[in-house]
């Protein structure tokens, strides 16, 4: 494995370095797309923090290290076996609309309703609820959340005023073609 250098203007010498989800998403899309299976595996593994975490935390500046590490945990399972790589679309409410099976998708599906109601009810970020939330999307082969906007969505988790979990309440209730509250094409 190759040494690499945090992107650029990140140094240990520097404060206050801001977070770049977008960066993030690049460079994990790069892994998939230049088949870096070896970081990817790296990345799934949650437990232990390996040089591909660190790397990823980079991309979250000094206030959100953690959080991009966590991100890029979310990606690798999604990932695992995918030769090509999505960046995903729309909010995590949206993408929970997709879960499910011949019986019924989103709301109409009883496990997908649960899992969300998991994922909103929690005042942490349900980091585990979000693991169930992204490997069932890939086992019904459906896209994932658009990573740059889940990340910044998880950045304001805490914040009152963003209501992060009830927006994807709202837009996994949503029914199909109705007009959304909110941008989800980040």
């Amino acid at each position: 494995m190759t040494e690499q250098s945090p992107p650029a203007g990140v140094g240990t010498q520097q404060t206050g370095f801001p977070h770049d989800s977008t960066a993030l998403t690049a460079w994990l899309t790069a892994l998939v797309r230049n088949r870096e299976y070896g970081t990817l595996a790296e990345l799934r593994r949650a437990r232990v923090r390996t040089s591909a975490h660190i790397r990823a935390g980079w991309f979250g500046g000094d206030d959100h290290r953690d959080l991009f590490e966590q991100m890029a945990f979310l990606f690798a399972i999604y990932h695992q076996g995918h030769p090509t790589p999505s960046y995903g679309h729309g909010s995590l409410g949206a993408a929970a609309r997709r879960i499910g099976d011949g019986t019924g998708r989103g709301p109409d599906n009883p496990g997908a309703q649960r899992l969300l109601d998991r994922v909103v009810a929690s005042r942490r970020i349900p980091w585990r609820h979000l693991q169930h939330t992204v490997t069932r999307l890939r086992s019904c082969e459906q896209p994932p959340p658009s990573w740059t906007g889940l990340t910044e969505d998880l950045i304001q988790w805490h914040d009152r005023k963003a209501r992060v979990a009830y927006q994807w309440s709202v837009e996994f209730h949503t029914p199909p073609g109705a007009t959304r509250t909110r941008r989800t094409n980040r």
